[in-house]
């Protein structure tokens, strides 16, 4: 899963970096606020952790323009202790929770792993489920009806992507930066490939009846196939 830091302390940056990484969250750090705003709006990020004191701009204008833009990714705000009242404003604005400064490491996970619940992203035992799908995202293991899933590291990446934003339409090249990178030298129609290659794997367990494409656009993945 893809996490978000955007917090101008870099000393701190670089610790809470090294939290998600130890438990197997793919990390992206930034300490402007302008910058973090760019990033957060490609929407190819699982969760926001965002400081409210930024150069640029600030965290509550950041959550602000995401959600006017429908940017649907969690956000939770880091604080210190003399600036809560800031986080209750983030959170009218359409955050999700906020931390305050100094926090103890359990905490923070424990937050992350309660909003992620709350989102439909992970279930109690840490796992991302759909339907006959499941993943164990700290182990990169895949199932459906319980049968382990022999997928390529990329195909595994593509499955992560569409189970953690269920429910949402996914352009081409959200998927296409997400997976790959606007860096890669790979085509964009890489996409529509690892999808098809998605789909045979699926399509013995019935999971590919909750992948749909959307013509022109991109794909969605279903929370419930009958629809």
């Amino acid at each position: 899963m893809k996490i978000l830091i955007v917090e101008d302390d870099l000393p701190l940056l670089e610790a809470i970096k090294d939290i998600f990484e130890n438990e197997s969250f793919d990390t992206t750090g930034t300490s402007t606020g302008d910058e973090g705003y760019f990033l957060a709006e490609q929407g190819s990020y699982d969760l926001i952790l965002l400081d409210v004191m930024l150069p640029g701009m600030n965290g509550l204008e950041i959550v602000k323009r995401l959600r006017a833009h429908q940017v649907s990714t969690p956000i939770i705000m880091l604080t210190a202790k003399d600036s809560v009242e800031d986080c209750v404003k983030g959170l009218d604005a359409g955050a999700d929770d906020y931390v305050t400064k100094p926090f103890a490491v359990t905490v923070l996970l424990a937050r992350v792993r309660s909003v992620l619940r709350r989102r439909g992203t992970v279930d109690l035992d840490g796992k991302i489920s759909c339907g006959p799908i499941h993943l164990v995202s700290s182990l990169r293991d895949a199932y459906a009806d319980e049968q382990p899933l022999k997928l390529s590291p990329k195909e595994y990446e593509l499955l992560e992507f569409f189970l953690c934003n269920k429910e949402q339409i996914l352009s081409r090249d959200q998927i296409f930066e997400r997976i790959w990178g606007f860096d890669s030298e790979s085509a964009s129609t890489a996409v529509d490939v690892y999808v098809h290659l998605l789909r045979k794997k699926l399509a013995p367990y019935g999971g590919d009846l909750y992948l749909k494409t959307i013509r022109g656009v991109g794909y969605l993945f279903k929370g419930d196939s009958n629809v």
